[in-house]
């Protein structure tokens, strides 16, 4: 009895070691695909299609991987890194293209399967992300679609232990940059994505303003009036 019991546990610790050496493994590789392809928020595809293996043999690689919401920090960053590289996949499957939205059903249709889930990328994000973790508002930040108009990827993969870090640095980052929030005089234009998942920032009464100021060096004046610019769709490809 007490030999069963001693394996049983040590077989837990080996399956436990090895999703943590996966998931370890993981960041890392993801960590250097973003440094050697991503430049000033940019994406080099032309250069991953080249060398389309490396970023395939990640992807295969994250199929195994088990995450929980019980290591919040783990989970998140996981499924942050897995939607910008499906991303950049579902763009380099059909590139040369000029937008994402050229290709049909890119974010709603085309199922992945990574993390021991076959997913769309509006599944990450709405369903794995967004309904786990409702208070979380910074994903919108760090979630990058492949246009122009999304806050820009970053060469570098999202970490659990500095993820909290990153959230915080790129919505600060994208609420000061001055094409995201356009401000003339009273009259302030901002992002559709405050449009389209308003709740995510109006919750406990906070108005969109408020929430912006949050994160602003420079707080847009009290009562603002607010509208949204058209979403840009470009491809964010280096040239």
């Amino acid at each position: 009895m007490k030999y069963s019991i001693m394996v049983f546990f040590l077989s837990m610790a080996t399956i436990s070691t090895t999703f943590g050496q996966n998931t370890d493994e993981f960041f890392t590789k993801a960590d250097a695909f973003f440094k050697t392809n991503v430049t000033d928020g940019r994406v080099n595809y032309s250069a991953v299609k080249e060398n389309i293996s490396d970023l395939d043999n990640l992807l295969e690689a994250a199929k195994k991987i088990n995450v929980t919401e019980a290591n919040a920090n783990e989970y998140q960053a996981f499924w942050i890194n897995s939607y910008n590289l499906l991303v950049i996949k579902g763009i380099v499957e059909n590139y040369p293209l000029k937008s994402p939205l050229d290709v049909g059903g890119f974010f709603d249709n085309k199922k992945y399967e990574i993390g021991g889930n076959k997913t769309t990328l509006n599944d990450i994000e709405n369903k794995l992300l967004r309904a786990k973790f409702p208070a979380e508002a910074r994903f919108h930040f760090v979630l990058v679609c492949g246009g122009l108009g999304c806050p820009p990827i970053i060469n570098k993969a999202y970490k659990p232990e500095t993820l909290d870090a990153q959230l915080e640095k790129q919505t600060k980052l994208a609420l000061n940059d001055p094409q995201f929030i356009q401000l003339n005089k009273n009259r302030v234009k901002i992002s559709q994505i405050f449009e389209w998942y308003k709740g995510d920032f109006t919750q406990n009464g906070q108005s969109l303003v408020g929430f912006i100021n949050k994160y602003k060096s420079e707080p847009l004046p009290e009562g603002a009036k607010v509208s949204y610019y058209p979403y840009d769709w470009t491809l964010n490809e280096i040239k």
